[in-house]
This record gives C-alpha cells, sequence and structure tokens, in this order.
C-alpha cells in the first residue's frame, strides 16, 4: 500500500505522484472464496463506473478533497453492465467493489473523470477510483480470447477472464517510461527540456509543454527507453538517470515509470515531426511563472500550458522545480 500525507495537489514534493496512492487492502486471497464475496456483497460499499460516459464515477463537493461517492449494493439503479469487482476491505473492514453501469441520480453528487480530480482526492478514494477504472477498462478490452478468439467470463471477483476451454488471462499493465530531462544547474536559471506532442490539439492560445515519454519495448530495460526514446524524439543524449516514481495510468492501461536525467544543453535539438511538433528548455523561473498562471510565451502568440495536475509528468516538473534530483 501506498499513502501520501492527503491529496497530492499536483506535485510540491509529494511523497508518491498523484494516482499512486490507496489506503485499501486488496486481500487478494479472498477474491477465489465465493460465500465471502456472496456475504461481503451484500454489505459492501460500491463504485459505480460509467465505462460509456468516458469512465465517470460520482463525486460530491467542490472543494479540496471532492467525496468519491460510493452507495450500498442495494442502491444501484439498474442492473449493471460488469459483474461486481471486489478492490479490497477498507480499514474499518468493510469491503469494496466497483461496478460498470449507470450512474445513480444523486443529490448534490456530479460525474467527473479521474483525470480531472484524481489529484485532489485522498488517498483512499484516489486508489479507489484508480484501481476501478483500470479494472474496468482491462475488462471492457478483453471480452475475447487473443489465443482462441472465442467469448471469456469474468472470475475471481473481476481479476480474471476465462474462456470456454480454461484458459486464465489476467489484468495487464503496459510499462511506459516517462522523463524530466533537465540541465543538472541548481537555482532559477536552471532548465528542463520539454516538449509538444504532435497529435495534441492545436489550442488558440495555450502550447502544452510535457516530458517525454514512449512504451517500454520487448528486450528493453526502463531506463534503455528513457535513452532511446529522448534520443528518437528530440536527438539528446541523456545520462544520470535516476528513477523517482511510478504510478498507474489506466487511460487505458498503462503502468508510467518516472525518471529524471541530465543533459547538455549545448545539445542540438533535432525533433522527430511524427512526434514532437515544438520542444525547448525552460528555466525555473519560467516553469515557476507558468504554475502561478503568469503568461509565459513561447512563440507564434503561444503561452506555456503544462501537463494536468493528475499526471506523472506534472510531479516529475515539481520534483525539479523544488530541487529533489
Amino acid at each position: 500500500m501506498t499513502a501520501a500525507a492527503g491529496p497530492a495537489g499536483g506535485g510540491r514534493g509529494e511523497a508518491a505522484p498523484p494516482l499512486a496512492r490507496s489506503l485499501l487492502d486488496r486481500a487478494a486471497f479472498r477474491r477465489t472464496d465465493p460465500q465471502w464475496l456472496a456475504e461481503a456483497w451484500e454489505r459492501a460499499r460500491v463504485l459505480v463506473l460509467d465505462s460509456e460516459s468516458d469512465g465517470r464515477a460520482l463525486v460530491r463537493g467542490e472543494g479540496n478533497p471532492p467525496e468519491l461517492v460510493l452507495v450500498g449494493s442495494g442502491e444501484l439503479p439498474e442492473v449493471p453492465r460488469s459483474v461486481p469487482m471486489f478492490l479490497g476491505v477498507e480499514p474499518d473492514d468493510v469491503p469494496v467493489f466497483a461496478v460498470d453501469g449507470v450512474l445513480p441520480d444523486l443529490s448534490g453528487a456530479r460525474a467527473v473523470r479521474l483525470l480531472e480530480v484524481g489529484h485532489l482526492l485522498t488517498d483512499r478514494d484516489a486508489g479507489i477510483f484508480t484501481t476501478a477504472l483500470a479494472l474496468t477498462n482491462w475488462h471492457v478490452r478483453h471480452g475475447y480470447s487473443s489465443a482462441t478468439g472465442e467469448p471469456t467470463r469474468v472470475d475471481e471477483a473481476g481479476w480474471s477472464r476465462v474462456d470456454p476451454g480454461g484458459d486464465r488471462a489476467w489484468p495487464r499493465t503496459d510499462p511506459a517510461m516517462i522523463v524530466l530531462v533537465h540541465d543538472g544547474a541548481a537555482g532559477p536559471e536552471g532548465r528542463c527540456l520539454l516538449g509538444n506532442n504532435a497529435a495534441w490539439p492545436r489550442d488558440a492560445e495555450a502550447r502544452r509543454y510535457s516530458c517525454f515519454a514512449g512504451f517500454v519495448e520487448p528486450g528493453e530495460s526502463a531506463e534503455a527507453a528513457v535513452l532511446r526514446e529522448v534520443g528518437e524524439e528530440v536527438g539528446v543524449g541523456v545520462e544520470q538517470i535516476a528513477y523517482a516514481g511510478s504510478q498507474s495510468w489506466p487511460f487505458p492501461g498503462s503502468l508510467m515509470l518516472g525518471f529524471l536525467a541530465v543533459a547538455d544543453p549545448e545539445q542540438p535539438v533535432r525533433t522527430d515531426p511524427a512526434e514532437i511538433a515544438h520542444a525547448r528548455w525552460f528555466t525555473r523561473r519560467e516553469i515557476g511563472a507558468a504554475l502561478a498562471g503568469r503568461p509565459v510565451e513561447v512563440g507564434e502568440g503561444h503561452t506555456l500550458a503544462l501537463p494536468p495536475p493528475s499526471s506523472i509528468a506534472l510531479f516529475l516538473i515539481h520534483r525539479w522545480l523544488d530541487g529533489h534530483c
């Protein structure tokens, strides 16, 4: 289990990235105990998550943190699309399940995506929402056996699927690296290298810059992927690669392995236009200004926008900004 001190808030030296926090005991040994699961369902707290509305769930409250809405198993508005998925047991010994279905119509509640609120939620709520979304997305994409093409059924309280021949598949996450490249210099003029992805929407005013990321390829270590991806995307060599943390990224099913790495800013930046539309070095002064809501010009009439607060990218940027590298 991972526990940071309260809501992540998007950086500023937290012990864990925003979607790497949980207080649930997953109690995996219960997943194959149908009698216990049936009894647990009757007294459970249930998160309803709607895969047909971009994985939204309900929260209450406009402040920080908002409260994730869980209901009793007898309060579901209609038959869910999925079987109950057992997420774990809370410290008060109450089991928690998730289902994919229509969200209840509850007073004072609003439907949100994890990406919108993950950084604001408590450790408990962030863990429940992240796990439920990752598991739901896996089921949505694995209704058929990859070996035979036959339909699969859910088993082990949502933690596996089985085809008619008895072959079993378990949830998978795709490992991906993400790295904040910096020049190793301290102080406000220290710099980091960020890129604007060619696939991102062209905003009329803001241009988003973020860390470099990519999937770890077969036969490759995460560190080797850092070297390869940065070289491919911006033509820059890096060294002093240091692991900084990881988090689930269930959009739809990745595990982001976060790193910091040092590069010489005198190296020419040569972007791969198929992946990176723009890349440039930013000072701590500029990054701090952007985080404070002040405009930072990046050319062509655009101002700097940074990654969303629930991302590990912004966590890495804060780590560098605060000198934790």
